[in-house]
């Protein structure tokens, strides 16, 4: 993090402003919104501004900046054109412990501006660190889009509720539970949705009920099997990302990235119960106790599996063991790792007149001689191998043992979605040397069928063998 985001609140409080063109006028009123005592120092202004400090007041010194200026001072910005004007503002800024914004100057300036999406009391601040202001605006629009106008009519509710729900619900939890409750709530919609505020008699009954009703249901746990998708954060279905901010403890496997565990709320409880091949750090049966304790304890627990949650993960396991509990499971699927990588590689697992069927399998362990190799070896299809890096020279002298013509195309996709990502594609003869030479290690998926003949352009750090 290169910046802290701050908010400041500047009411009744000096801020100096030196400029006297548009760009000043600009910030002088967004400052002013805030409360702040405006000071504006410059030789000379536009109409618009010396228009805008008639009509509210603001002090304005017609002269050349000087240090003096930023006596008493909480923040200066430095609004001219004239880079070594900004820059005398900031190092005196600097030697009288003011922070300084220079518009449009992130080097001559001691804080940034954000780009502000304003649904007082909610503010979102967007930040680029000075790379890219017109970014930070574009984003700023795509928040402008998400976020209702009835959302600053919102917070104020809760906020003028806070202390009667402290004084009906004295433990955090609840209170917490409460709130995440209510803003899924049709009562928290009503409000968002509405043009004026609604009639407060009506809403404080409503809420009034609402409390009540949480008060009298106490803390309940909750659990759910969600799918982390492939690797990529922005591949997490939106049902994933709002249960990792309302989960109380996330178990995770190793197959999660930190890019997703970064998505999960500040305050949850992260519990790694992962398994390496070959070394088993946390067994099947604790996870199965983790979960049901966890719940029993009235937390919301988030089992976050890599891929999808019911696909060679081991979910349908603790699904039952669950529901043999007496607890109810929500699934959320996710984009499994066979999908992921293909897209990702750009490899089509269907293709007219290539292949008519798909089929994901895993050969480790003993399972693995249990499999129809044969099935597995037959034409028009494509057949995807979890976990089959490490089996590699295995699954190809089973495939061509079995009728698989050693020349049909295969293709191993490493760390699929990641920035990393690596393809290495091959005949189904020659992959393993491919892989081995390429140094591809796990995570990856292999994919065998004439459909990696198709494998496009569009992919990131294709290698042939």
């Amino acid at each position: 993090m290169d910046y802290l985001p701050v908010f400041l609140d500047l009411r009744d409080r000096r801020v100096l402003i030196v400029g006297g063109g548009a760009v000043a006028a600009r910030k002088a009123a967004l400052l002013h919104e805030t409360g702040a005592r405006l000071r504006i120092v410059a030789p000379a202004r536009c109409v618009e501004l010396a228009d805008w400090c008639e009509r509210t007041g603001a002090e304005y010194l017609a002269a050349e900046f000087s240090a003096g200026h930023l006596q008493g001072v909480a923040l200066a910005v430095a609004a001219t054109d004239q880079p070594e004007v900004n820059l005398r503002v900031c190092r005196a800024g600097r030697e009288a412990n003011v922070w300084v914004n220079a518009v449009d100057d992130p080097a001559a300036s001691s804080c940034l501006m954000p780009a502000i999406v304003d649904r007082s009391p909610v503010i979102v601040a967007i930040g680029t660190g000075g790379a890219s202001p017109t970014l930070a605006r574009r984003i700023r629009a795509q928040i402008e889009s998400l976020l209702p106008q009835g959302l600053g009519e919102l917070a104020r509710r809760a906020g003028q509720w806070r202390g009667k729900v402290r004084a009906a619900l004295p433990e955090l939890q609840q209170r917490q539970r409460f709130w995440e409750d209510f803003f899924d709530s049709a009562l928290a919609l009503r409000i968002l949705g509405s043009t004026d505020a609604p009639a407060s008699r009506a809403v404080e009954s409503a809420f009034e009920a609402q409390l009540a009703a949480g008060r009298a249901a106490g803390v309940q746990g909750a659990v759910w099997l969600v799918g982390a998708g492939p690797g990529d954060p922005d591949l997490l279905t939106l049902r994933a990302q709002q249960l990792l901010q309302q989960c109380d403890v996330v178990l995770y496997d190793r197959l999660v990235p930190a890019a997703v565990l970064a998505r999960v709320r500040r305050d949850a409880e992260r519990i790694f119960v992962g398994k390496q091949p070959g070394r088993h750090r946390t067994t099947q049966a604790r996870i199965h106790e983790l979960l049901v304790e966890h719940v029993r304890r009235g937390r919301r627990v988030l089992r976050l599996k890599g891929g999808d949650p019911m696909v060679f993960a081991r979910g349908g396991e603790e699904l039952q063991a669950l529901t043999q509990a007496g607890i109810v499971v929500q699934v959320v699927p996710g984009i499994t790792a066979a999908l992921g990588a293909a897209s990702a590689a750009a490899i089509p697992l269907t293709h007219r007149g290539v292949s008519q069927a798909i089929c994901f399998v895993t050969a480790m362990g003993e399972a693995a001689a249990a499999l129809d190799w044969r099935a597995l070896a037959a034409p028009l299809q494509t057949v995807v191998f979890y976990m089959g890096v490490a089996q590699l020279p295995h699954i190809v002298a089973r495939l061509i043992q079995h009728g698989a013509p050693p020349e049909r195309h295969a293709a191993v996709v490493e760390r699929a979605t990641l920035p990393d990502q690596r393809v290495v594609a091959a005949p189904l003869a020659g992959i393993a040397a491919a892989v081995a030479a390429a140094e591809l290690a796990a995570p990856a998926l292999l994919i065998v069928g004439e459909v990696t003949r198709f494998q496009f352009q569009s992919h990131r750090g294709a290698e042939s063998g």
